[in-house]
């Protein structure tokens, strides 16, 4: 069952497809926004597994929401062709063009339907820190590494395996590491946490990382205390 959020800052376009959506027999409507900031003050008390998102709103776009949403399966929408291939390096399931068809609807539901389905087979682990666009939702697989904030100690950049990052506000790295699985991640020095996933090798100076997106090695410093724990960590 797809449980759907609609948001667009158009309300024409926002009637006409909460209209083509009341067709299908699958499809919950749980909720329809014409603002990103009224849909974000309220996402923690809604239920819903999809949402489809007007990627060109005033003040917040679809894109910088979608980021917020890593655990729900996103269709976007837009008037507008050149944003496609933003849209599916966020992972999306659908890009669907305005003006909208039954046909095409469907089409994206059906895809939606699947990543569900996958999502749920695979046991994603999410988390939910606060973060620079509020509640953000976190797929746990998908974090590389962490770091401290440059302008900020009290902030956190979690870097992620497909290339983003998220700012996450007034945390620790230990708040951090207490709410991540347990033999997944590794404080490495007072900066960084690392997925032991992503690590290819390690010196006594440095640990570095492999990341499937990323062209680049990533080179993290190994600070003394913490070497005897890592070492441990990744013999486990």
């Amino acid at each position: 069952m797809i449980k759907c959020i609609l948001l667009d800052d158009e309300l024409p376009s926002l009637s006409y497809i909460q209209a083509l959506c009341e067709n299908f027999k699958d499809v919950e409507i749980v909720k329809s926004f014409n603002n990103p900031q009224k849909f974000l003050a309220q996402i923690d008390s809604l239920d819903f597994n999809t949402c489809i998102l007007d990627i060109h709103m005033p003040g917040m776009n679809g894109l910088e929401v979608a980021r917020i949403l890593s655990d729900k399966a996103i269709i976007f929408s837009t008037a507008h062709k050149e944003y496609a291939a933003d849209a599916f390096d966020l992972n999306a399931v659908d890009y669907i063009r305005k003006p909208y068809q039954a046909d095409r609807l469907q089409t994206a539901f059906d895809k939606a339907l699947k990543w569900l389905s996958s999502t749920k087979e695979t046991g994603l682990e999410v988390i939910e820190l606060n973060s620079n666009q509020g509640k953000t939702r976190i797929i746990i697989d998908q974090i590389a590494y962490i770091e401290v904030a440059d302008h900020d100690r009290r902030d956190k950049y979690i870097y992620m395996k497909d290339g983003q990052n998220i700012l996450a506000k007034n945390i620790s790295l230990d708040e951090i590491l207490a709410i991540l699985p347990s033999g997944k991640f590794c404080r490495i020095n007072r900066r960084n946490v690392v997925a032991l996933a992503v690590v290819s090798s390690y010196t006594a100076q440095y640990v570095t990382c492999k990341i499937k997106d990323m062209p680049d090695l990533i080179q993290l410093t190994l600070s003394a205390p913490y070497k005897d724990h890592f070492v441990n960590s990744l013999n486990v």
